[in-house]
């Protein structure tokens, strides 16, 4: 039961964000720039930094709708999404995307725990220093959304299957799209 009133039929994030639109909408709009705009980085490969972050914070929530969102952009493939949970290193993905994993990882913990060493093995395999900036800001970013969800105790659906659908939703339309159903009109 959350901590507070929330709408019942919104779960996750989607509760508190009906229940204050107004800062809802920013936090959209940060969502869609950061994992579904136009970036060098796929959105399918932002869509695993979120996913992994939020692993790392054990929120429900998060890491099971992003990981729904990673795997519809990776043509389904949700087994990328639990090897990049499991153990990033081992995972079939870019080096490229293994430095930048750990970066995430180390802003998840603090970021002051990112050396210029990380920063240097995240550009000897091409990243660019947009992807590394934006690497930084999806770990902080999923940093403080974890936090929301379950800091305020949201409702989440343990069913994985359940997050399937919107995830396909998101993938297509974008954050601010599918958050239209209940945040009011600007």
């Amino acid at each position: 039961m959350a901590h507070i009133q929330l709408p019942a039929d919104l779960p996750g994030i989607r509760g508190p964000m009906a229940f204050r639109p107004e800062t809802a909408r920013p936090l959209n709009e940060l969502a869609e720039i950061l994992l579904h705009e136009p970036n060098s980085l796929t959105a399918g490969e932002r869509e695993l930094i979120a996913t992994y972050v939020s692993s790392l914070n054990d929120c429900y929530y998060c890491q099971t709708a992003h990981g729904a969102i990673a795997a519809a952009h990776l043509d389904g493939d949700e087994e990328i999404v639990r090897r990049v949970k499991a153990d990033f290193r081992r995972a079939d993905i870019s080096e490229k995307l293994k430095t930048l994993l750990l970066i995430a990882g180390k802003v998840q913990t603090g970021g002051k725990n990112v050396t210029p060493g990380d920063i240097a093995d995240a550009r000897a395999t091409g990243a660019s220093d947009r992807e590394i900036h934006d690497t930084v800001l999806i770990a902080a970013a999923f940093c403080m959304y974890n936090r929301y969800v379950d800091g305020l105790a949201t409702w989440q659906p343990e069913d994985d299957g359940s997050y399937a659908q919107r995830a396909q939703k998101t993938a297509r339309q974008g954050y601010v799209s599918v958050s239209e159903e209940y945040l009011p009109k600007k």
